[in-house]
Order: structure tokens, then C-alpha cells, then sequence
């Protein structure tokens, strides 16, 4: 049981988040879900109640496509809480039309990969002050056919969706092993772990206003595994006391597809350790959020 926990889920309104928030419920820990759109959140959060009446739900707002709006989640949390267990860095979207965020950062990378690496980065004192926290990075089998080109991130020189969904899956597997390499070099207490859903049946297949037809989403839906089963890849990743951090996670099933969770083996495109280096400087640099890595015990030395 993790009662009393804290965790937050970015995009916990829908789909593998959703369905995250449930089984952490379960164990009655006390969740905060956010949310892009407030109104989907508070009908997450009747929805969840109606499972588990006397849990601890919050919704705050949060556009992972505006740095803005994520300083001030942050801001608001802090000033709200004094702990976060886990955070949960789920909310993602995939192959849109070329667009960007608030901030002039290419969508899928400026939401997918940036947006979690500020957010994580605003969020560190408050992990960081919490015994045996940890945070959980949902990447993506599709990190395989990824690069980064650190030449194109803003897409300005050709962008193709797909191609962009898989650089910003394979930063997100980058961040998580960089951040919990980052973490024991300075002697934190948390831990950073990836982990991905397998291929799930979820909105994200959800293009803007546009949807998949209805014919292939039944036809998808033969061969993808539902929500409740890519969520288990998550909640491993947040609750399993064996592991040490620096772990990547996901179903056990034929190619990584389906299935129970288990320890897997990032592809050797996410093991570059000068890419690695790289992209943590530059999204430092395009976000403005630099990891205050001093731990608590070291701050009061100071």
C-alpha cells in the first residue's frame, strides 16, 4: 500500500493516465491529475471517485506546451504541498500536423520531451526533500527509429510527423536515464525510471479535432492491448521496491507489444552518452530551467 503518498500524472484525465491514476488509487495513494483541459479533468475526477469514494483527488492545470503554464503549476504545487512521492511523466501526443508550442518549440518535442524536462527540473527540490521518491518517464518502443537532430529540432528545415514523434520518444528515454544518472552523482534519494505501455489502445491516436476511423480503431483494437494493461508498465515503475532507478520497463509480450511488465533493454540509440550530455544542455537551455542537484542535506551546509 502507499498511503498518504503523493503522486502527480501529467494527462491522468484519459487513457494509460487514467487508467495509471486507478491502480494508484487502489493502493490509496493520494493523486494530483494534470490537466490540459479542466473540464475533461473534473470528469476524470468524478469518474475516479465513483471507483474509490474516499480518495484524495486534486486537479491542477497544466499545458505541457507552455513554459509558462508549467512555472506556474509548479509554483502552485509547491506552494500547496510539501512532498511528491512520484510523478508521473505521462502526457504525451503523437504524429499531429506540423504546429508549435507557446514557447516557438516544434509540438511533439516541446510537449512531449521539453515540457516533462521543465517540469521535472521546477518539481526537483520538492522530490528531492521526499524520502525514497521517484520519477517515471513514459517513453515509447518507437525510441528505437528515433535520433536527434539537433540541427532540425524546430522542424523549420522539414518535419514529418512521425519521424518527430520518435525523436521526442527517444528524448524522453534519454531524459530518464541522464536524470537518474544525474541524480546519484549528486547523492539524491530519488530515482528516475522509464518505462513504455507496449502498443496500447488510447487517444493519443487522436490527431487534434481529427480521429482515426472508427473502422480501424476496431481493427487496432485486435492487435493493440487496452489501457489497463500499458498502464501496468507504470505502475511498476512507480511502485516496485526493487528497483534502483536508471531501469526501463515494458510488457514481457512478443516485440515488447503486449503483456505483464517487465525489465527491458533500451535500443542502442538511447545509450549515446554524448548525445545524452547534449540534449540535457540544450533543453536546460531552451527551457531556462537549470536542475538545482544540491541535495537538502548539502543546502543546509551551504
Amino acid at each position: 500500500m502507499l498511503t498518504g503518498k503523493k503522486a502527480i500524472i501529467t494527462g491522468g484525465n484519459s487513457g494509460i493516465g487514467f487508467e495509471t491514476a486507478k491502480g494508484l488509487l487502489q493502493m490509496d495513494t493520494n493523486i494530483i491529475l494534470a490537466v490540459r483541459n479542466m473540464e475533461k479533468g473534473e470528469a476524470a475526477r468524478a469518474a475516479l471517485l465513483n471507483l474509490c469514494p474516499s480518495s484524495q483527488i486534486s486537479i491542477i492545470q497544466l499545458d505541457l506546451a507552455d513554459l509558462e503554464s508549467i512555472r506556474a503549476f509548479a509554483e502552485r504545487f509547491k506552494n500547496s504541498y510539501d512532498k511528491l512521492d512520484i510523478l508521473i511523466n505521462n502526457a504525451g501526443l503523437m504524429a499531429p500536423p506540423y504546429s508549435k508550442t507557446k514557447d516557438g518549440f516544434e509540438l511533439q518535442f516541446g510537449s512531449n520531451h521539453l515540457g516533462h524536462f521543465a517540469l521535472t527540473g521546477l518539481l526537483l527540490p520538492v522530490l528531492a526533500n521526499t524520502p525514497n521518491s521517484r520519477v517515471v518517464t513514459i517513453s515509447s518502443r518507437a525510441h528505437s527509429r528515433g535520433s536527434i537532430d539537433f540541427t532540425n529540432l524546430d522542424g523549420s528545415k522539414g518535419y514529418q510527423a512521425k519521424k518527430f514523434y520518435n525523436q521526442s520518444k527517444l528524448a524522453n528515454l534519454f531524459f530518464a536515464l541522464e536524470l537518474d544518472k544525474r541524480l546519484k552523482e549528486h547523492g539524491l534519494e530519488t530515482i528516475s525510471i522509464a518505462c513504455h505501455p507496449g502498443v496500447s489502445a488510447t487517444n493519443i491516436f487522436k490527431l487534434g479535432k481529427w480521429e482515426i476511423p472508427a473502422a480501424f480503431k476496431r481493427i487496432a483494437n485486435l492487435f493493440l492491448q487496452p489501457p489497463d494493461m500499458g498502464a501496468l508498465s507504470t505502475l511498476y515503475a512507480a511502485t516496485e521496491p526493487d528497483l534502483t532507478g536508471g531501469e526501463y520497463i515494458g510488457p514481457l509480450g512478443q516485440f515488447q507489444r503486449r503483456g505483464f511488465p517487465a525489465l527491458g533493454t533500451p535500443h542502442a540509440n538511447a545509450i549515446d552518452q554524448n548525445i545524452s550530455r547534449q540534449l540535457w544542455e540544450v533543453s536546460e537551455s531552451l527551457t531556462a530551467v537549470i536542475y538545482p542537484f544540491e541535495s537538502p542535506l548539502q543546502q543546509r551546509s551551504n
